[in-house]
Protein backbone atom coordinates (compact mmCIF):
# COMPACT_ATOMS: atom_id res chain seq x y z
CA UNK A 1 0.00 0.00 0.00
CA UNK A 2 1.36 3.41 -0.89
CA UNK A 3 2.24 5.56 2.83
CA UNK A 4 0.74 8.42 1.54
CA UNK A 5 -2.99 6.94 0.90
CA UNK A 6 -2.47 4.91 3.89
CA UNK A 7 -1.65 8.13 6.05
CA UNK A 8 -4.50 9.75 4.00
CA UNK A 9 -7.21 6.84 5.14
CA UNK A 10 -5.95 6.83 8.31
CA UNK A 11 -6.82 10.50 9.10
CA UNK A 12 -10.25 10.43 7.16
CA UNK A 13 -11.04 7.82 9.08
CA UNK A 14 -10.79 9.70 12.06
CA UNK A 15 -12.50 13.10 11.02
CA UNK A 16 -15.48 11.24 8.99
CA UNK A 17 -18.17 9.40 10.21
CA UNK A 18 -18.70 6.67 11.95
CA UNK A 19 -14.70 6.79 13.20
CA UNK A 20 -15.72 10.76 14.18
CA UNK A 21 -18.28 9.65 16.67
CA UNK A 22 -17.22 6.39 17.74
CA UNK A 23 -14.16 8.43 19.09
CA UNK A 24 -16.49 10.60 20.81
CA UNK A 25 -18.50 8.03 22.38
CA UNK A 26 -15.26 6.33 22.96
CA UNK A 27 -14.13 9.62 24.94
CA UNK A 28 -17.10 9.79 26.86
CA UNK A 29 -17.23 6.53 28.03
CA UNK A 30 -13.66 7.21 29.32
CA UNK A 31 -14.96 10.74 31.13
CA UNK A 32 -17.85 9.17 32.53
CA UNK A 33 -16.29 8.65 35.88
CA UNK A 34 -14.08 11.92 36.27
CA UNK A 35 -16.29 14.49 34.40
CA UNK A 36 -20.04 12.21 34.25
CA UNK A 37 -21.78 15.85 32.37
CA UNK A 38 -19.29 16.17 29.62
CA UNK A 39 -18.74 12.38 29.06
CA UNK A 40 -22.88 12.11 28.94
CA UNK A 41 -22.99 15.16 26.25
CA UNK A 42 -20.07 13.17 24.29
CA UNK A 43 -21.79 10.11 24.04
CA UNK A 44 -25.19 11.59 23.06
CA UNK A 45 -23.66 13.41 20.60
CA UNK A 46 -22.19 10.77 18.85
CA UNK A 47 -25.15 8.77 18.39
CA UNK A 48 -26.90 12.02 17.80
CA UNK A 49 -25.11 12.86 14.80
CA UNK A 50 -24.52 8.81 13.57
CA UNK A 51 -28.51 8.61 13.47
CA UNK A 52 -29.02 12.15 11.87
CA UNK A 53 -26.09 11.06 8.98
CA UNK A 54 -28.21 7.86 8.33
CA UNK A 55 -31.37 9.68 7.66
CA UNK A 56 -31.41 9.33 3.77
CA UNK A 57 -33.44 12.70 3.60
CA UNK A 58 -29.32 14.34 5.23
CA UNK A 59 -27.61 12.03 2.57
CA UNK A 60 -29.48 13.91 -0.15
CA UNK A 61 -28.95 17.39 1.19
CA UNK A 62 -25.42 16.63 1.69
CA UNK A 63 -25.15 15.28 -2.13
CA UNK A 64 -26.93 18.01 -3.33
CA UNK A 65 -24.50 20.62 -2.15
CA UNK A 66 -21.62 19.88 -4.35
CA UNK A 67 -23.25 18.12 -7.58
CA UNK A 68 -22.88 19.92 -10.43
CA UNK A 69 -25.60 20.50 -13.50
CA UNK A 70 -25.48 17.58 -15.74
CA UNK A 71 -23.58 18.23 -18.94
CA UNK A 72 -25.58 20.05 -21.77
CA UNK A 73 -23.38 19.54 -24.45
CA UNK A 74 -19.98 18.45 -25.58
CA UNK A 75 -17.50 21.71 -26.85
CA UNK A 76 -16.44 21.72 -30.06
CA UNK A 77 -12.82 22.48 -29.19
CA UNK A 78 -12.29 19.56 -27.06
CA UNK A 79 -9.11 17.66 -27.40
CA UNK A 80 -10.22 14.37 -24.80
CA UNK A 81 -12.16 12.48 -22.77
CA UNK A 82 -10.58 12.00 -19.35
CA UNK A 83 -12.04 9.66 -17.23
CA UNK A 84 -11.31 9.28 -13.40
CA UNK A 85 -11.25 5.61 -11.65
CA UNK A 86 -12.98 5.14 -8.91
CA UNK A 87 -11.54 1.88 -7.29
CA UNK A 88 -11.57 -1.22 -7.54
CA UNK A 89 -12.40 -5.09 -6.25
CA UNK A 90 -9.53 -7.63 -4.97
CA UNK A 91 -11.81 -10.68 -4.71
CA UNK A 92 -13.17 -10.61 -8.19
CA UNK A 93 -13.48 -14.40 -8.13
CA UNK A 94 -15.67 -14.02 -11.45
CA UNK A 95 -12.83 -12.59 -13.64
CA UNK A 96 -9.31 -14.64 -14.89
CA UNK A 97 -7.81 -11.33 -13.33
CA UNK A 98 -8.56 -11.92 -9.69
CA UNK A 99 -9.34 -8.03 -9.67
CA UNK A 100 -11.54 -5.67 -11.63
CA UNK A 101 -13.49 -2.27 -11.31
CA UNK A 102 -16.11 -1.11 -8.99
CA UNK A 103 -19.29 -0.37 -9.61
CA UNK A 104 -18.69 3.73 -9.40
CA UNK A 105 -16.10 2.95 -12.25
CA UNK A 106 -18.07 1.05 -14.39
CA UNK A 107 -21.08 3.86 -13.77
CA UNK A 108 -17.90 6.50 -15.22
CA UNK A 109 -16.70 4.31 -17.64
CA UNK A 110 -20.90 3.87 -19.33
CA UNK A 111 -20.75 7.64 -19.86
CA UNK A 112 -17.30 7.68 -20.62
CA UNK A 113 -18.31 5.44 -23.95
CA UNK A 114 -21.38 7.05 -24.48
CA UNK A 115 -19.59 10.56 -24.89
CA UNK A 116 -16.76 8.86 -26.75
CA UNK A 117 -19.41 7.44 -29.38
CA UNK A 118 -21.31 10.81 -29.61
CA UNK A 119 -18.22 13.05 -29.93
CA UNK A 120 -15.36 10.88 -31.69
CA UNK A 121 -13.46 12.38 -28.83
CA UNK A 122 -10.12 10.01 -27.95
CA UNK A 123 -10.53 9.14 -24.17
CA UNK A 124 -7.84 8.98 -21.78
CA UNK A 125 -8.05 6.86 -18.39
CA UNK A 126 -6.27 7.43 -15.32
CA UNK A 127 -6.54 5.90 -12.00
CA UNK A 128 -3.31 3.67 -10.81
CA UNK A 129 -2.70 1.11 -7.88
CA UNK A 130 -2.47 3.02 -4.40
CA UNK A 131 -3.55 -0.47 -2.32
CA UNK A 132 -1.68 -2.90 -5.00
CA UNK A 133 -2.55 -5.17 -7.56
CA UNK A 134 -3.16 -3.97 -11.12
CA UNK A 135 -3.57 -0.45 -12.10
CA UNK A 136 -7.15 0.76 -12.10
CA UNK A 137 -6.75 2.38 -15.55
CA UNK A 138 -5.50 -0.67 -16.94
CA UNK A 139 -8.79 -2.40 -15.92
CA UNK A 140 -10.70 0.43 -17.12
CA UNK A 141 -8.79 0.33 -20.57
CA UNK A 142 -9.65 -3.44 -21.24
CA UNK A 143 -13.27 -2.51 -20.22
CA UNK A 144 -14.26 0.32 -22.58
CA UNK A 145 -12.01 -1.65 -25.31
CA UNK A 146 -13.83 -5.47 -25.05
CA UNK A 147 -16.97 -4.59 -23.23
CA UNK A 148 -18.16 -1.07 -24.89
CA UNK A 149 -16.23 -1.39 -27.72
CA UNK A 150 -14.57 2.15 -27.15
CA UNK A 151 -10.97 3.09 -28.02
CA UNK A 152 -8.51 4.36 -25.27
CA UNK A 153 -5.69 6.59 -26.76
CA UNK A 154 -3.90 7.19 -23.12
CA UNK A 155 -3.67 4.95 -20.01
CA UNK A 156 -2.37 7.02 -16.72
CA UNK A 157 -2.29 4.03 -14.24
CA UNK A 158 0.73 5.39 -11.59
CA UNK A 159 -1.35 8.33 -10.14
CA UNK A 160 -3.00 7.59 -6.35
CA UNK A 161 -5.16 10.15 -5.79
CA UNK A 162 -7.25 13.21 -7.51
CA UNK A 163 -4.65 15.12 -7.63
CA UNK A 164 -2.22 12.89 -9.49
CA UNK A 165 -4.85 12.14 -11.95
CA UNK A 166 -4.52 15.68 -13.12
CA UNK A 167 -1.18 16.57 -12.65
CA UNK A 168 0.06 12.89 -14.54
CA UNK A 169 -2.74 13.08 -17.11
CA UNK A 170 -1.26 17.14 -18.14
CA UNK A 171 1.90 15.49 -19.10
CA UNK A 172 0.35 13.08 -21.45
CA UNK A 173 -2.13 16.25 -23.20
CA UNK A 174 -0.29 18.92 -22.15
CA UNK A 175 -1.56 22.42 -20.75
CA UNK A 176 -4.52 24.00 -21.64
CA UNK A 177 -5.92 21.39 -23.12
CA UNK A 178 -9.74 21.69 -23.35
CA UNK A 179 -11.11 18.14 -21.41
CA UNK A 180 -14.58 16.51 -21.02
CA UNK A 181 -13.93 15.58 -17.21
CA UNK A 182 -15.95 12.19 -15.99
CA UNK A 183 -16.08 11.42 -12.95
CA UNK A 184 -18.96 10.74 -9.95
CA UNK A 185 -20.98 13.40 -9.59
CA UNK A 186 -20.33 14.30 -6.02
CA UNK A 187 -16.72 13.93 -6.31
CA UNK A 188 -16.87 16.56 -9.52
CA UNK A 189 -16.47 19.44 -7.70
CA UNK A 190 -12.81 18.81 -6.09
CA UNK A 191 -11.67 17.14 -9.33
CA UNK A 192 -12.92 20.08 -11.20
CA UNK A 193 -10.77 21.95 -8.70
CA UNK A 194 -7.53 19.58 -9.26
CA UNK A 195 -7.78 19.87 -12.69
CA UNK A 196 -7.72 23.46 -13.90
CA UNK A 197 -5.24 24.01 -11.25
CA UNK A 198 -2.99 21.46 -13.33
CA UNK A 199 -3.32 23.30 -16.47
CA UNK A 200 -6.70 22.05 -18.28
CA UNK A 201 -9.58 23.64 -19.51
CA UNK A 202 -12.38 21.95 -17.87
CA UNK A 203 -15.92 20.92 -19.34
CA UNK A 204 -17.28 18.64 -16.48
CA UNK A 205 -19.45 15.52 -17.44
CA UNK A 206 -20.84 14.04 -13.90
CA UNK A 207 -22.17 10.76 -13.90
CA UNK A 208 -23.72 8.36 -11.09
CA UNK A 209 -25.71 11.50 -9.27
CA UNK A 210 -27.27 10.80 -5.66
CA UNK A 211 -30.70 8.82 -6.34
CA UNK A 212 -33.70 11.20 -5.58
CA UNK A 213 -36.65 9.08 -4.16
CA UNK A 214 -40.03 10.54 -3.15
CA UNK A 215 -39.99 11.78 0.52
CA UNK A 216 -41.67 9.37 2.56
CA UNK A 217 -41.18 7.94 5.74
CA UNK A 218 -38.53 5.58 5.06
CA UNK A 219 -36.62 9.00 4.21
CA UNK A 220 -36.10 9.61 8.01
CA UNK A 221 -35.29 5.68 8.66
CA UNK A 222 -31.67 5.63 9.57
CA UNK A 223 -29.73 3.50 6.80
CA UNK A 224 -26.28 1.73 6.77
CA UNK A 225 -25.94 3.21 3.18
CA UNK A 226 -27.13 6.20 3.27
CA UNK A 227 -24.27 6.50 6.32
CA UNK A 228 -22.19 5.58 3.79
CA UNK A 229 -22.82 8.16 1.28
CA UNK A 230 -22.81 10.87 3.96
CA UNK A 231 -19.55 9.94 5.22
CA UNK A 232 -18.17 10.61 1.62
CA UNK A 233 -20.02 13.64 1.05
CA UNK A 234 -18.07 15.05 4.16
CA UNK A 235 -15.03 13.76 2.18
CA UNK A 236 -15.65 15.68 -0.63
CA UNK A 237 -16.84 18.74 1.22
CA UNK A 238 -13.46 18.42 3.59
CA UNK A 239 -11.47 18.15 -0.03
CA UNK A 240 -13.07 21.08 -1.19
CA UNK A 241 -12.01 23.14 1.46
CA UNK A 242 -8.53 21.78 1.92
CA UNK A 243 -7.99 22.44 -1.62
CA UNK A 244 -9.23 26.10 -1.33
CA UNK A 245 -6.94 26.85 1.98
CA UNK A 246 -3.82 25.58 -0.46
CA UNK A 247 -4.67 27.74 -3.61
Amino acid sequence: MHSAVLAKNAIAACLLPPGLFLLLMITGLILLTRKPRLGRGLIAAGILSLTVLSMPVIEKRLLLMIEPPALVSIPGDAMAIVCLGGGKRFAAYDQPEGETINNATLARLRYTAQIAKKSQLPVLVTGGKPLGGISEAVLMAKILREEFNTPVRWVESESVDTQENASLSVRLLGKNAKIVLITEAAHMQRAQMAFENSGFRVTTAATDYANQEPLSILSFMPKAQALSRSSFALHELLGILWHRLRT
